[in-house]
């Protein structure tokens, strides 16, 4: 079974209103106050200034939107995720910014390195952005992200 992510997270008003001049964007609930918006093939032609990417390990972050999500941060904290697994065999990112700069990362995990104390990319990312992770739960799941497997399930959960 496989696990496949590439999406922003961040507050979910700071999103509805972030994205309003993209309709491409679809945002989807998370817990704790967050939505999630799925990197999508759509999106990211939208939002993509054609040039090559500034995060090269993160292969769905379109290049020049690094600087949109700096900007979107000024309202709060901002991250964007990859995660790809299968079969046990995988890797995640994650960078995050607040306040108009970057403020984790980038940082990349494979699966054959050992996860670091600070917890995975993602978790890391997560805790950024205030998800408090429960006694039997890291951030990842608090927040909801293991609910759906694939990019495209998310876009079905669609707030309104």
């Amino acid at each position: 079974m496989g696990y496949d992510l590439q999406a922003v997270i961040g507050g979910s008003e700071q999103l509805r209103s972030a994205t309003r001049h993209f309709p491409e964007a679809r945002l989807a609930p998370l817990a704790q106050g967050l939505s999630l918006m799925p990197m999508t093939d759509q999106l990211f032609d939208a939002v993509t200034n054609g040039e090559k990417s500034e995060f090269p390990d993160l292969w769905k972050l379109p290049g020049g939107f690094g600087a949109v999500l700096a900007a979107w941060s000024q309202q709060g904290p901002v991250a964007y995720v990859e995660a790809e697994y299968f079969g046990g065999v995988g890797q995640q990112a994650a960078v995050a910014w607040a306040g108009g700069s970057i403020v984790l990362g980038p940082l990349t995990w494979a699966e054959k390195q050992p996860c670091p104390p600070a917890g995975s990319p993602i978790s890391q990312a997560l805790r950024r952005l205030g998800v408090v992770a429960t006694p039997d739960e890291d951030e990842f799941s608090s927040a909801g992200l293991h609910r759906h497997r694939e990019t495209e399930r998310w876009i079905s959960l669609r707030e309104s």
